[in-house]
């Protein structure tokens, strides 16, 4: 057993050279590999997905690149961000970070450039949000929406936030485990909590309140294919940065012309924030919100109502466990372990499930986006459901008039509008 937990901590060789050179027709990037001293040990990413795969990280050093008049972001220079971090800006190492702590916070900046107007904050795991939220009462309160989404998946996450953090944010953090904890600046005394916590790594990345310096400006994104070749594309670009950026959801069928409501103004930020957040969660997926914080976020399923189905499924799961914690101290799965054997605890277990179906796992009231259009009106009838009030979606299915037709019918009606664009992250 002792070797098994040995690879975890084992750093991996580094067989990477110390730059890396790009040329793209006439344009060239020159990229310089990253390396930190700790604990008076220089190396570079401890390793790459899991042990025993040597990984590096390389940041840009030389030279830009424009194409088709479009220039991309990666000149040297830029915000203080995951490529940038230098030993200054690791409060606390904890250990020689790996790729997937780096990947996590690089998505929750992907997330939170476009949420510069309110105090936001996320939390990653396997590269997807657990939770979200943006609130004008500050960084805090954002952080707790966050966690009280998914407090199960956020075990063992990272916490990212666009504003400095504070003390109430900080305690909030050390009352559960976290790997990484990123934000801009940290309020004085903060550090002396979060360090009560040896192994968390804290980054302070200045760049995270400088987000909106490139917001709309693309980056080359590389999938790498199994045969060695590789895939290059511009990286995605939000267009919904304002509510008025959606457009009416209008369809048209035999002649007929079929218009959805529109959204009320709290329904409309509640859409714009969960559109932000969607450009962060891997495809095929949906996100259901609620006052400025995720209630629900679904991943990389195939089917778009199959989609809608495990989304909810997991709303009132987890639902049912932050009401069980509130009361009892445990999680969902302890109390439904002593209900087997215990009447007092079968007696609880059974009001709070009574409270999670009254209401709909706290899905009622909430919003819907889905990064790709709906090709069957059965997912927003399957959201309708629960309660959904508002949904936003990319529009552009052969079936957007049945769509339309679904929440039209719906009592009270739902309001519909599109994106315009897919949100697609694979």
């Amino acid at each position: 057993m002792s070797d098994l937990k040995q690879m975890y901590k084992t750093l991996a060789e580094d067989p990477f050279p110390s730059e890396l050179t790009i040329e793209l027709g006439s344009q060239k990037l020159v990229f310089a590999k990253r390396t930190w001293v700790v604990d008076g040990q220089e190396k570079g990413l401890r390793y790459g997905e899991n042990p025993g795969q040597p990984a590096a990280l390389y940041a840009p050093k030389e030279g830009g690149l424009e194409l088709d008049g479009v220039a991309l972001r990666n000149a040297p220079g830029g915000p203080v961000l995951v490529s940038s971090t230098r030993e200054e800006h690791m409060i606390q190492a904890g250990k020689h970070p790996g790729k997937t702590n780096f990947t996590d916070v690089d998505n929750g900046v992907n997330m939170l450039q476009y949420l510069t107007a309110k105090p936001a904050a996320v939390i990653l795991k396997h590269n997807n949000p657990c939770g979200a939220a943006w609130n004008e009462a500050g960084v805090a309160t954002a952080l707790q929406n966050a966690f009280d989404c998914d407090r199960i998946a956020a075990f063992g996450g990272a916490v990212v936030v666009n504003r400095p953090l504070d003390m109430a944010a900080a305690e909030i953090i050390n009352s559960a485990y976290f790997e990484v904890v990123a934000a801009p600046e940290f309020e004085p005394g903060v550090v002396d909590v979060l360090k009560r916590r040896k192994n968390l790594r804290i980054l302070q990345l200045p760049g995270l309140a400088e987000l909106e310096s490139f917001v709309g400006q693309p980056f080359l994104d590389v999938k790498s294919l199994t045969d060695g070749g590789m895939v290059l594309q511009f990286s995605f670009v939000n267009r919904i940065r304002t509510v008025d950026d959606f457009l009416p959801a209008e369809a048209e069928k035999d002649g007929a012309v079929y218009a959805a409501r529109k959204p009320t103004a709290q329904e409309a930020d509640d859409l714009l924030f969960a559109w932000a957040v969607e450009a962060g969660v891997t495809s095929n997926s949906v996100i259901f919100a609620k006052d400025g914080a995720t209630t629900a976020i679904g991943t990389g399923e195939q089917d778009r109502v199959g989609c809608v189905e495990i989304t909810i499924s997991k709303a009132y799961t987890k639902y049912a466990d932050r009401l069980v914690f509130a009361r009892e101290g445990v999680s969902l799965y302890e109390l439904e372990a002593r209900a087997k054997t215990d009447e007092a605890a079968a007696k609880t277990l059974e009001e709070i499930r009574a409270q999670v179906q009254e209401a709909r796992g706290g899905l009622a009231g909430s919003v819907l986006v889905s990064d790709g259009f709906f090709p069957f009106r059965d997912g927003v009838d399957v959201a309708i459901a629960q309660g959904v009030t508002a949904i936003a979606q990319p529009g552009g299915s052969i079936r957007d008039h049945e769509v339309i037709e679904a929440v039209n019918q719906a009592s009270p009606q739902v309001a519909m509008v599109f994106t315009g664009q897919r949100s697609f992250k694979h």
